[in-house]
């Protein structure tokens, strides 16, 4: 696992593009060990299972 937020956020948009709804690439990251949440500033990822942030994606 990277700790390059561009290449993490790379992984995470290609990904969003593979599935039908956004609660289906949620689902999917958790899998990868990223916990994705919505705020009014875009979208945090935090590493799993410690749930740290690592950083904010916009989307």
């Amino acid at each position: 696992m990277t700790e390059d937020m561009h290449e993490i956020e790379a992984f995470l948009l290609s990904e969003r593009e593979k599935v039908l709804s956004e609660a289906e690439w949620r689902f999917r990251m958790r899998g990868y060990g990223y916990n994705l949440r919505r705020t009014d500033s875009g979208i945090e990822v935090a590493r799993l299972p410690q749930n740290t942030l690592i950083g904010t994606i916009q989307g």
